[in-house]
């Protein structure tokens, strides 16, 4: 018995120690889980298949992805955390780094649906651009993958591996059209300042650290509350610098120069992708380390992303006024400058929340959904018109509804929605929702811009509305450029393309028949109190 003592002593030791060991729930973290390995087999599957059968691959994907979105199923309870700190005073829920908790499942089935779209639209470009397949679904997955982590992450660190985990194969995705100048000017831009942010947001993760000791969000929302005298000027300049990464994903203003050249040069479902998955990565971040791990210093970052969601819908409706019909890429810059605008409507409730109380954090995720099913839609329309028309002007939508009635019929429904005119019934809600939300926090002139804004945003999209029911002029030349590579006219109506329209536009249309299926998340909070 004495040989046993102090090996049982030392297991004893070993037991109360802190932080040693962590619970892992693998149902709960299965929508990530079930991404990242889909990735790693299509990539390993990638050196085996042969060049005929490089297209199972891109349905692997999808088959990945479908299944990734179902895993969300069970979880729909809303109540699992997991990577949590075992010990003595470290078993509470400000403990767990993974929380599958409503918003979490919420942003997950936006971005798992997301990329599904996304996957469907890169069957056809992927194939016909001549793109290398394995690498450019790894790269897909491994980016969905790290955007499905983040809105779970309930540490700063992981927070931050889940931003660049999702950003970095990004880069590489808008560059993928090798030989493409634009393409490759575009990547560079991206990855630049991309990485000078995440630069910036880990010195400020850094200076939070210091200040609080823990990175773990409900500690570190504690320990800002207590902050010595001495430390809260370094407190303050890591909460303002933490938020400059995430304002970047958003494509706040000034953060935003960056979205016109990088979704012009990105092949088109990419430039979809960028627009609804990385700004959900961005404003998730944003909700996350504002509304929970820095309430204390509302009085800080309130007022900041009040002044940011001014200037950024002002600056992108009025960039999105100036683009011309016969310039080419006008209809993709267009759309590019529309998720600036938009990207400021999103900032609306976070600024609210500073004041009025995190339950206004739905009223961002109800129009983020609304947001993600047309934009997307209007992505996968315009990859349908470029097949004949790749210089992606305004101009070629002129007629569009001789030639092909059920796509013009979409767009101009998905223009409308998010315009917030009927039909589009959810866009319309979706922006009283967020305009309501801006009053309850007593920030009236934030609202008066709001107004003034979503006015001026009705001349540009009804004007590409017009066109597509105007009659079509005779076959004129396209002028300007020529297409890039793997962009050249082509026929036909590829069947993915045409599923990611319907389903889109099946979304919205039942989400405009039923918004209280997402405005509900308006109405009362989505994290535990």
């Amino acid at each position: 018995m004495t040989v046993l003592r102090p090996i049982t002593s030392a297991a004893a030791t070993a037991a109360d120690a802190p932080g040693l060991v962590q619970s892992v729930d693998w149902l709960a973290i299965a929508p990530v889980v079930v991404t990242a390995a889909v990735g790693l087999i299509v990539l390993v599957a990638d050196l085996f298949v042969p060049e005929r059968r490089k297209p199972l691959l891109g349905w692997i994907s999808v088959a990945g992805l479908a299944a990734a979105t179902a895993s969300l199923l069970p979880l729909r309870a809303g109540d699992r955390t997991t990577f949590c700190l075992t010990g003595p005073g470290t078993d509470d829920p400000g403990a767990c780094s993974y929380a599958a908790d409503h918003f979490a499942l919420v942003v997950q089935f936006l971005v798992l649906g997301g990329a599904l779209v996304t996957a469907l639209l890169s069957v056809t470009t992927v194939r016909e651009a001549r793109m290398p397949a394995g690498e450019y679904w790894f790269l897909l997955l491994s980016s969905a993958a790290g955007a499905a982590l983040l809105p779970a992450s309930r540490d700063l660190a992981t927070l931050i591996v889940a931003l660049e985990v999702a950003s970095l194969p990004a880069f590489a995705l808008v560059g993928m059209r090798r030989g493409d100048r634009l393409s490759s000017e575009a990547a560079l831009k991206f990855f630049l300042s991309s990485v000078t942010a995440t630069a910036v947001s880990l010195m400020g993760v850094s200076f939070v650290y210091a200040a609080t000791g823990s990175l773990h969000l409900d500690r570190v929302a504690d320990g800002l509350e207590h902050v010595p005298g001495q430390l809260d000027t370094l407190a303050m300049a890591g909460v303002a610098l933490t938020l400059v990464g995430f304002a970047f994903k958003t494509a706040a203003v000034p953060f935003h120069f960056w979205v016109p050249d990088t979704y012009v040069g990105a092949p088109l479902p990419v430039a979809g992708y960028l627009s609804v998955i990385g700004k959900a990565v961005g404003f998730t971040g944003l909700i996350l380390v504002t509304v929970i791990a820095f309430p204390a210093y509302s009085d800080v970052w309130g007022p900041g992303l009040a002044v940011l969601a001014a200037l950024t819908m002002t600056l992108g409706n009025a960039a999105a006024l100036r683009q011309s019909a016969d310039r080419p890429n006008g209809a993709v810059r267009l759309l590019a400058w529309s998720s600036v605008g938009q990207a400021g409507y999103l900032l609306v409730p976070i600024a609210a929340a500073a004041s009025a109380g995190r339950d206004q954090i739905g009223s961002t995720v109800a129009y983020a959904l609304m947001y993600a099913a047309v934009n997307l839609g209007a992505f996968a329309v315009a990859a349908l018109v470029a097949r004949t028309k790749p210089l992606h002007r305004l101009a070629d939508y002129r007629g569009l509804y001789a030639e092909r009635p059920l796509a013009a019929l979409a767009l101009a429904f998905f223009l409308l929605c998010l315009a917030g005119l009927p039909p589009g019934i959810i866009g319309l809600f979706a922006k009283v929702t967020v305009f309501r939300s801006a009053v309850d926090a007593g920030l009236g002139w934030l609202a008066v811009v709001m107004a003034v804004n979503v006015v001026v945003a009705l001349y540009y999209y009804l004007r590409w509305t017009a066109l597509l029911f105007r009659t079509p002029e005779g076959a004129a030349e396209q002028e300007g450029a020529a297409a890039p590579e793997g962009a050249k006219p082509r026929t036909g109506t590829p069947w993915p393309v045409t599923a990611a329209i319907v389903l889109t536009a099946a979304t919205a249309l039942v989400l405009s028949g039923a918004p209280q299926l997402v405005l509900r998340f308006a109405t009362g909070s989505l994290f535990p109190l």
